[in-house]
């Protein structure tokens, strides 16, 4: 499982240095590069410490020859505690818990569809799971339990709160799925097994949902603003939308409800779960727990109202700031510094071609040129004749739309694989008999 992790780690540090020759891209594949470093360390360790206790990398045989030595008394407790919260130092890098949480925001600095990847399917979702495989492990030790319970309620309460204060709608997105992972955390941590990974598969759909969402917004205000991840991914600069983008903001909306746990979609029935099974276990999870889905909801919301209602808040004449000065280029390779265009020279130029082209030698060439050139220059001649005129967003094509007319049907539907049913009906959910092997294995070694 070490080797497979590592691939989905490199994977994902090239992933969010897609742009590198772009400084910022680079410093975040760095970061999250190194502070994975610091949780894999501790994994590696941890593998090690437990193959030197019971002489296998054998899940079944470890758990049953742990559970031995701790029952018989013959293992160094503190030494085995010890090389546990190694192991869960892994899963807590990788999965952006609190303390090592700090390389997910800068890691949208990658393409939209690399963060709803990363963020919903691969990098984040592999600590949960290495919890969860190992929970047999960890539920025989002392302390470890609540350890794990206590980092997923700060996670919780923590990516709450820092999403509250940002304009960067990546960003938001960024810490959402912090606080989220935090709940499925909170869950492995309390013993609820099921729960969190249901929250897992649920999560999944609607956050890819919102990314991809998120990343159709981006796409139209580039429109406005040109390729400045600082400008088009500005909530401040965007609003009105719904009237430009419909379909996106119809499932940008579904997103949001059901991340914020609306019935009957998705994420509504595994949160449900864990609220539940935080409330018989503490009332202080409980109650942090449910006060930050009410933050989530807030946060939500003010992505959504921000974005897609009042009013458009930049136009493509002003949008950097200074009057006057409508044609910036901004290039993709570098620091998005912006650049004037000398369209007088290019506006002459093109002119001159075109009076001048009846000199060309090709014939056959002289309607594809004349055409061509019309072309050019209309939008810059149009633009200069008239001051007023401005651009606005549109919808994306159907291959952005496809992927989200798709994940909604699964934002939908996909909580029931999760449902209880009625015994007498149906003996279990999809999702339990999916998970019995691993329950009974789970049942048998503690």
């Amino acid at each position: 499982i070490y080797i497979f992790w590592e691939f989905v780690g490199i994977g994902s540090y090239l992933l969010i240095g897609f742009w590198f020759t772009r400084p910022v891209p680079a410093n975040a594949c760095q970061k999250a590069f190194v502070t994975n470093r610091v949780g894999d360390f501790g994994l590696l360790l941890g593998i090690l410490g437990f193959y030197w206790i019971t002489g296998t990398f054998e899940f079944r045989d470890l758990f049953k020859t742990l559970n031995t030595l701790i029952s018989n008394k013959e293992a160094n407790l503190l030494f085995v505690i010890l090389c546990a919260i190694l192991l869960f130092a892994g899963a807590v890098a990788k999965s952006a818990q609190f303390p090592l949480h700090i390389w997910l925001p800068d890691a949208m600095e990658g393409p939209t569809p690399i963060s709803a990847l990363i963020h919903a399917a691969t990098m984040v979702a592999a600590g949960i799971f290495l919890v969860a495989r190992l929970l047999p492990l960890f539920i025989v030790l002392p302390y470890i339990m609540n350890f794990i319970s206590w980092i997923g309620i700060i996670t919780v309460f923590l990516g709450a709160t820092l999403a509250l204060a940002q304009k960067d709608i990546k960003r938001v997105l960024a810490y959402s799925t912090m606080s989220q992972l935090g709940y499925m955390m909170l869950a492995l941590g309390i013993g609820s097994y099921r729960p969190a990974l249901f929250h897992l598969i649920t999560h999944a759909y609607s956050k890819a949902l919102l990314f991809l969402g998120s990343g159709s917004v981006i796409h139209s205000m580039e429109t406005l603003v040109g390729y400045s991840p600082e400008k088009s991914q500005n909530m401040v600069f965007m609003g009105g939308l719904r009237k430009h983008v419909p379909i996106t903001k119809t499932s940008f909306l579904l997103g949001t409800f059901s991340l914020c746990g609306i019935p009957p979609l998705a994420c509504f029935w595994s949160k449900d779960q864990i609220l539940n099974d935080s409330c018989l276990y503490s009332p202080i999870f409980a109650i942090i727990a449910c006060f930050t889905v009410g933050l989530t909801s807030f946060y939500m919301f003010r992505i959504y109202l921000l974005t897609f209602e009042g009013h458009l808040n930049v136009h493509f004449k002003n949008y950097s700031g200074k009057r006057g000065k409508p044609f910036n280029s901004i290039s993709i390779w570098g620091k998005g510094s912006l650049k004037r265009i000398n369209k007088r020279v290019r506006l002459v130029t093109l002119l001159i071609l075109n009076n001048h082209s009846s000199t060309f030698s090709f014939s056959k060439n002289k309607s594809i040129i004349d055409e061509t050139l019309r072309k050019i220059t209309h939008p810059f001649i149009t633009h200069f004749d008239n001051k007023r005129a401005y651009f606005y967003p549109y919808e994306s094509d159907s291959t952005m739309l496809f992927p989200l007319i798709l994940l909604i049907l699964f934002t939908l539907f996909v909580g029931s694989v999760g449902i209880y049913f009625n015994k007498e009906t149906m003996d279990l959910n999809i999702l339990s008999k999916w998970l019995t092997p691993s329950i009974n294995l789970f049942h048998h070694n503690s």
